[in-house]
C-alpha cells in the first residue's frame, strides 16, 4: 500500500509534464501533442483506475476498523446486558422465594420464626440434612421445626453458635406423627430417599376404618413429641388396605421441595411434651 502511492504520485507528476507539453499551440508540436495525447489518455484512464483502487482500499480498511471497534463494542455491551439480566433474573427468584415464605410465616402466625439461609447439605441430589446460617446466638435450638415451599421441612438436629444442622422428613430416619387435617384421623409419614425419587413418601398405621381420603391434607398431629401441631406435610395418595385387613397404607405427596432448598424458617418454639424423636 505504502508503494503503491509512490507510484501514483510519479504517474501524476508525470501526467502533468505530459498535460503542459501538449498545451503549447505551436504547430512544430502539433505532432508531438498527438502523440503525447495517444499516449497519454491511457496513462490517464490507468492512474484514474489506480487511484480509485487506493481510494477505495484505503476507505474499506477504514472502514474495515470502524466495523471491529464497533463489533468489540457491541460485543462488550452485549455481555455487560446478559450479566444484567442474570442479575435481574436471580433478583426475581429470590423475590419470589422470600414472598413464598412471608406467606407461610402469614399462614402460621401462632409461631414465632427465624429466616435463615441454607449454607450447605450432605452428598447427593437432595436436602434431606443441610446447614442453615444460624444458630444459638439467634436462638435456634434442638428440635426446633423448619419449614419451607408451603409446609414442613424437617427439624434441627444439632445447634452451633452459627448454625444449625436440619434433617429433613425425606431422610430414611425420619418419622412423623401425623393426621389428616380434615378428621383427625391419626397416621405416620416416613422417610425414605428411594422412595421419594419418585416425588412420595410413605403414609402408613392408618386404621382400616379411619376417615382419611385421597388427596385430604396430612398436617403434623398433636400427639407427636417433637413436632408441632397443624404444619402441613403434604397430601395422601394411592390408599390401599394392608395385607393383615387392620390398616391402611399409601403415600404422600410432600408441599415443600427438596431438591433446591435457599431459605427456610425456624420456628423457635420447642415442644414442651418431650425431646425424643420419633
Amino acid at each position: 500500500m505504502k508503494n503503491s502511492k509512490y507510484v501514483l504520485l510519479g504517474l501524476s507528476v508525470f501526467c502533468l509534464l505530459l498535460i503542459a507539453v501538449t498545451s503549447f499551440n505551436n504547430g512544430i508540436l502539433a505532432p508531438l501533442r498527438t502523440g503525447v495525447g495517444y499516449f497519454l489518455i491511457p496513462i490517464q484512464s490507468g492512474v484514474n483506475v489506480v487511484g480509485e483502487s487506493v481510494y477505495n482500499n484505503l476507505k474499506d480498511m477504514a472502514t474495515m476498523k470502524d466495523a471491529l471497534a464497533e463489533n468489540e463494542e457491541l460485543k462488550s455491551r452485549v455481555a455487560e446486558l446478559m450479566e444484567e439480566n442474570n442479575r435481574l433474573q436471580e433478583e426475581q427468584f429470590e423475590l419470589a422465594r422470600l414472598r413464598e415464605l412471608y406467606e407461610l410465616d402469614q399462614e402460621y402466625l401462632e409461631y414465632e420464626k427465624v429466616g435463615a439461609r441454607v449454607i450447605a447439605k450432605d452428598t447427593g441430589n437432595w436436602f434431606q440434612v443441610f446447614r442453615i446460617d444460624k444458630g444459638s446466638d439467634d436462638g435456634i435450638e434442638v428440635n426446633m421445626n423448619v419449614m419451607a415451599g408451603g409446609g414442613l421441612v424437617g427439624i434441627v438436629t444439632d445447634v452451633g453458635a452459627n448454625y444449625a444442622t436440619v434433617r429433613s422428613i425425606i431422610d430414611d430416619s425420619s418419622n412423623v406423627s401425623a393426621m389428616s387435617a380434615r378428621t383427625g384421623e391419626n397416621c405416620i409419614v416416613t422417610g425414605d430417599l428411594m422412595l421419594f425419587k419418585e416425588g412420595r413418601l410413605s403414609l402408613s398405621h392408618i386404621r382400616k376404618d379411619a376417615d382419611i381420603q385421597e388427596g385430604d391434607k396430612i398436617v403434623t398431629s398433636n400427639i407427636s413429641d417433637i413436632f408441632l401441631p397443624g404444619i402441613l406435610i403434604g397430601y395422601a395418595t394411592d390408599l390401599t388396605v394392608d395385607s393383615n385387613n387392620m390398616t391402611k397404607s399409601g403415600y404422600i405427596l410432600p408441599v415443600a421441595e427438596f431438591d433446591d432448598l435457599k431459605e427456610v424458617l425456624v420456628i423457635t418454639r420447642v415442644k414442651e411434651t418431650g425431646d425424643v424423636e420419633e
